[in-house]
């Protein structure tokens, strides 16, 4: 039984719902966290995120109910690791294309013998003070999921699926859509079924598989949840601000009319 709540949701295929930061500053996480995501992902693929600032976010999700997840810049151990170091709970891997890429990940998620994590001193045990009971527990409780986002990643599903500490994937449908030749055709006949696919694939071995509701509108969420993805992510932070702002503005010139 894993502490991290949502390891273990993930290991259970229940479900959670998230959200996306792409700005880096700490009171992003603070409102955020304020509203009761279950979990808040640092976007560090496609953004200017830094470590120090994850530490920031990391640090403003503190004894509120979020867990704090990244979205790692690449499959690397020392980036993985890095991050579990200063307070990631669960990393999001990208670009995860066949059974060994999958076992990179977990090897950097892990301390030995399963993986090649490294012991230290830091922000995840108090800076020393917690040590023996975080290395006794960490490999229970790092929730590792891995992006499919290729033809490649769809094709080798079963494969990834079967990797021992792969606790669920991220389906990633616009680069899904680039690699098939069909780039941001997120609806086209032949993503949609890759997705059916590793859906059908994570039910055939129990788990979890996750999706970015990018507008997160009550239709899309209940179409997500239908076809059976658990592991949410509703909305990002550009995305709310934009929405609020033109919502706003949109209103006012109706009124000055």
């Amino acid at each position: 039984m894993s502490t991290n709540p949502i390891r273990q949701a993930l290991l259970e295929c229940r479900l959670t719902l998230g959200t996306w930061i792409q700005i880096g500053h700490p009171a992003i996480a603070e409102v955020l966290a304020h509203v009761g995501f279950d979990w808040i992902a640092a976007d560090m693929e496609h953004t200017d995120i830094d470590n120090a600032q994850f530490a920031a976010l990391a640090r403003a999700m503190q004894g509120r109910r979020p867990v704090p997840l990244a979205r790692v810049r690449e499959n690397d151990t020392l980036a993985i690791r890095q991050l579990l170091d200063l307070g990631a709970q669960g990393v999001i891997v990208p670009l995860i294309h066949t059974a060994a890429d999958a076992e990179r990940a977990v090897q950097a998620a892990k301390y030995p013998p399963r993986g090649v994590r490294g012991y230290c001193f830091s922000r995840m045990n108090n800076w020393g003070a917690d040590f023996d009971a975080y290395a006794a527990t960490a490999n229970d409780d790092i929730a590792v999921v891995v992006m499919i986002e290729s033809a490649q990643g769809v094709e080798q599903i079963d494969a990834i699926l079967a990797v021992e500490g792969v606790d669920g994937v991220f389906i990633g449908p616009y680069d899904l859509s680039g690699s098939y030749g069909l780039p941001g055709q997120t609806t086209h006949a032949t993503v949609q079924a890759g997705c059916r696919r590793v859906l059908a694939a994570c039910r055939a071995a129990s788990k979890s598989a996750g999706m970015h509701v990018v507008l997160p509108t009550a239709t899309a969420i209940a179409q997500a949840r239908d076809d059976g993805f658990t592991f949410l992510a509703l909305g990002v932070d550009t995305v709310f601000l934009a929405a609020a702002a033109r919502e706003a503005l949109t209103c006012a010139q109706q009124h000055a009319e």
